[in-house]
């Protein structure tokens, strides 16, 4: 290990960000460039344990004590090694993920967890800035041609791993850019669009062909897909958002957030909206659901001059640390999340019931009425809630913005037309990440339902494994399971 006292000696110190009054400005980036005496400093605090709880922690199982101590040592090129090993794109987990290996970290069990993911996106750029990145085509090629479907995380994942296996991939996005989530549902205040270009750019270069406005089974049809390639990989995302079927809710202003979140960055990239423009500027803005996708409404809101920004949640206000015998570390905790949007100005609420949207005579929205909630355990045993009686009112509201997640994978287009099955919950039904389909194989959303984006990337790899084991008889490409196997035995 780097520092055996570092985690007694140094606290945990995130970097310093933009003011908010000056980044509200703009969309780029909210933290300043980095101080790699500070990420040295940081990476001390790993205690190298004996059982590290954050490798399992980690979708990818990231081998982090052992690129912390590169870092602590200075040795950039090995930590970028180590860390390339198990994620593909460190620059992107390093801004957007919620780090659920800092949640594991055996420092949180009574101190403060060490800064994994700022470690994570550091090493990434000290290592472009080095030219440790570089374009790796691999030297022999299989001749064995795969499709993938969809260029999210999982798309480029799977499109990076089954390349790197030496197969030729082509992928293909119904969207007139490549990135999927990360082009259009991430504000560039959190990932600025020229750091997915860059990673993009050395994809070219190693091989990958992406082919845009392709919306397969639309414009490009299953068949020709079966007729061109050897195998295909589903990466669509679970795409379809969850509704609100209230009275009031074809009101003109009542919009699914990543529509809204979209036009807002497809504005960043230049382009002009010609139709359905949806803009928070001068409004009073409702913004229902309380996760990330709602904190990067309030935050491009913010950004947009709004009136005002009011979010609410359905669920009660959660505690601001971990109640030990309810949700004892290494669990996921459940506790008050205040992101960079949050900071920026907005009025939270929770515990509160959507009943109904409220229009003039012009049908535009003009409030929802809503009611607090009482949550407790009911009679059966299970957690519920009750309406609080004298609780009713309207909040005043012109743009309101669904937030409130996703109910799988869109059933037209290439799902129908391949006639695949689905579970219970609406997502594709695979085995070993094949689907009801021979040659067909599905990852990411679409598969497990929605999740997070380092939860993608892993499905990506996990299926590029299975494909290229199904192609070849055999693969070399590493999965989880081997590389904590890897570190166990280290």
């Amino acid at each position: 290990m780097g520092q055996v006292d570092g985690f007694m000696k140094f606290n945990r110190e995130m970097p310093k960000t933009r003011d908010p009054k000056e980044r509200l400005k703009d969309y780029k980036e909210i933290y300043p460039s980095l101080d790699q005496h500070h990420v040295n400093q940081q990476s001390a605090r790993c205690m190298d344990c004996g059982v590290p709880f954050c490798h399992s922690g980690c979708p990818l199982g990231n081998n982090i004590p052992d690129f912390n101590e590169a870092v602590y040592a200075g040795n950039w090129e090995e930590a970028i090694q180590i860390l390339s090993s198990t994620n593909n794109f460190p620059e992107f987990t390093g801004r957007i993920c919620p780090a659920p290996c800092e949640a594991s970290c055996v420092l949180s069990i009574n101190n403060k967890p060490v800064t994994i993911e700022y470690i994570e996106k550091s090493i990434a750029e000290t290592a472009f800035e080095r030219g440790y990145i570089k374009p790796q085509p691999p030297k022999v090629r299989t001749g064995k041609r795969v499709a993938v479907v969809g260029s999210g995380p999982a798309g480029l994942a799977a499109a990076a791993q089954l390349n790197k296996a030496g197969h030729w991939v082509t992928v293909f996005e119904r969207s007139d850019r490549i990135g999927g989530l990360l082009r259009y549902g991430i504000p560039d205040f959190k990932l600025e669009k020229k750091v997915l270009d860059r990673r993009l750019k050395l994809m070219e270069q190693e091989g990958i062909i992406f082919r845009v406005n392709s919306h397969v089974g639309v414009n490009v049809s299953a068949q020709f897909l079966q007729d061109e390639f050897d195998a295909i990989v589903m990466c669509g995302g679970a795409s379809a958002p969850r509704d609100l079927p209230i009275p009031g809710r074809n009101f003109s202003g009542v919009h699914f957030a990543m529509d809204f979140l979209t036009q807002q960055n497809k504005r960043v990239a230049g382009d002009r909206i010609f139709s359905g423009d949806i803009t928070a500027t001068g409004k009073n803005v409702l913004v229902i659901g309380g996760g990330d996708t709602g904190s990067d409404c309030v935050g491009t809101s913010n950004r947009q001059g709004a009136k005002s920004v009011t979010q609410i949640e359905l669920l009660a206000k959660p505690p601001v640390s971990r109640n030990a015998d309810t949700n004892p570390w290494p669990t996921w905790p459940m506790i008050l999340n205040t992101s960079s949007s949050h900071e920026e100005g907005v009025e939270r609420k929770w515990a509160i019931l959507t009943k109904e949207f409220v229009g003039d005579h012009m049908n535009r929205l003009t409030g929802l009425k809503v009611v607090d909630i009482e949550w407790s355990v009911l009679e059966n045993g299970k957690t519920g809630f009750k309406e609080i009686e004298g609780s009713e009112r309207t909040i005043l509201c012109e743009l309101a913005l669904l937030a409130i997640g996703f109910v799988g994978a869109e059933k037209g287009g290439l799902v129908s037309e391949l006639e695949l099955a689905l579970d219970e919950r609406g997502n594709i039904q695979t085995h070993d990440y094949m689907t009801s389909k021979k040659g067909v194989f599905a990852a990411g959303d679409i598969r497990r339902g929605q999740s997070l984006v380092v939860w993608a990337i892993s499905e990506g790899r996990e299926t590029a494994k299975a494909v290229d084991t199904w192609l070849m008889g055999e693969s070399h490409l590493e999965s989880k399971d081997e590389s904590l196997g890897t570190v166990a035995r280290s």
